[in-house]
């Protein structure tokens, strides 16, 4: 049990988070540095008790859970070292008698609201930044996993992280589109970071136009993941096991199309049915041996049944799976598809489950267009042994991220996020601090 928050809390988080912005925007870079260096050693040291909250509020096997608060911590380790190189310039001037520079300041305060999939490291890929910048932030949750955000505030103040830098803004589904709202309408909001489905993010951007926001959205993907016939069949096949049913298929670079060419298409099936009875178990995300949990909700399980009765009736086949699990009825057993054709739901719309459709297609060109035939793109998957068609497809993917002869690409490292209507900006890596910062141009006369 959480608090149910509104809009009156709603905006007593962004006053906070105002009223805190001046002085955590003036602390030395290396100050802030220290505090989120300090936050990601009290993550790790935390690792155990943070993923089993994962695990209590969305069903991710444990194992997972456990990779994620890794990941997580990573974000807040790359931005306290990220922090210190926030560097302006120095540009020759057109006349003698001046000198220019440019400033990298703050944003101010930025709204962050976050998906239930990857309740921590969705946090802390944006948090990071933000903190590491200067700028403050109120937090909404998914309502599904609350439990995790607060437990990062919980964190972050024995990390020494000043009361009002990190606010955290929990409410219901009831609550949530006010809430949102406020977060992109108030004025004392400079900032908006949000990831979750495109259909939600325009409008999110229709609300922050109105005072022109700083916005960015990491939204739905629909990713392709293509094997060539110069593939090493038993590495793509390992490839597609990780990025199709991590987190049960439950996540935005997951896979959600299969295409493969035709001269290796029934030796791939065959291979992945095998793989997916023997190394896929169903069950509680407390079991050790389970690597697939339940989906997160009734309407989740009800999309993916959707979308097999869809394909089925219109001729593909179940290899294997296909229905609810004896566990209950929110775990699905996962499934593989074959003989799908692009005429079916499942090919045109983001599943966000347990369900491989397989494509079969002839040539590099057929499959370059289907991949790209959809208004989004974030995250991209081949297999291929021929370094040409590696530059060329790599280049024509129509996607924000490529993943070559990998099926898991995410790293704090790295730039992370879609072009067409999977997004805007991107986080994590070198660029991700670029979010939270305005460039100020400075011009010294009469000198």
């Amino acid at each position: 049990r959480v608090s149910d928050c509104g809009v009156a809390e709603a905006r007593a988080a962004v006053r906070a988070a105002h009223e805190a912005g001046a002085a955590w925007g003036r602390l030395p870079a290396k100050e802030r540095s220290a505090r989120l260096r300090r936050w990601y050693e009290l993550m790790v040291e935390n690792k155990e008790e943070l993923a089993r909250i994962i695990t209590a509020e969305s069903g991710k096997p444990l194992k997972e859970a456990q990779g994620e608060i890794v990941y997580s911590a990573s974000f807040l380790e790359w931005f306290a070292e990220e922090a210190r190189r926030i560097y302006g310039d120095v540009i020759p001037a057109s006349a003698k008698d001046r000198r220019v520079l440019v400033l990298k300041q703050p944003v101010g305060v930025a709204a962050i609201i976050t998906p239930w999939n990857f309740p921590s490291a969705m946090i802390t890929r944006k948090v990071g930044a933000a903190l590491a910048a200067g700028c403050t932030v109120v937090v909404k949750p998914a309502e599904d996993t609350p439990l995790s955000a607060l437990a990062l505030g919980e964190l972050a103040n024995q990390a020494g992280i000043p009361a009002g830098v990190y606010n955290v803004v929990p409410c219901s589904r009831q609550q949530t589109a006010a809430v949102g709202e406020v977060l992109c309408t108030d004025p004392l909001v400079s900032k908006i970071s949000f990831t979750g489905s495109t259909a939600t993010g325009k409008i999110l951007l229709k609300h922050a136009a109105g005072t022109v926001k700083r916005v960015s959205m990491e939204l739905g993907g629909h990713a392709p993941f293509i094997v060539f016939d110069s593939a090493n069949v038993d590495r793509a096949v390992a490839g597609a096991l990780a990025s199709k049913y991590r987190n049960a298929g439950q996540t935005c670079v997951c896979t959600n199309r299969f295409l493969v060419q035709q001269g290796i298409h029934d030796e791939f099936v065959e291979k992945f049915a095998k793989a997916i009875e023997k190394e896929l178990h169903v069950g509680n995300g407390f079991d050790a041996k389970t690597t697939q949990g339940p989906l997160i909700n009734e309407r989740a399980v009800e999309k993916v049944e959707r979308h097999i009765k869809d394909a089925v009736s219109q001729g593909a086949s179940v290899v294997t799976g296909g229905k609810r699990h004896s566990l209950g009825k929110n775990f699905f057993e996962p499934t593989l598809l074959s003989n799908v054709t692009t005429k079916m739901l499942c090919t045109q719309e983001e599943t966000f489950g347990p369900l491989a459709p397989v494509i079969k297609f002839a040539t590099e060109a057929e499959a370059v267009a289907i991949a790209n035939a959809v208004n989004v793109g974030l995250a991209g998957y081949f297999y291929s042994q021929d370094p040409a068609q590696i530059w060329r497809v790599a280049e024509q993917l129509e996607v924000g991220m490529v993943g070559v002869n990998e099926g898991i690409i995410s790293s704090a490292e790295c730039p992370f996020g879609g072009v067409k209507e999977s997004g805007l900006g991107r986080e994590g890596s070198k660029y991700g601090i670029d979010e939270y910062l305005e460039i100020k141009y400075v011009c010294f006369g009469g000198l």
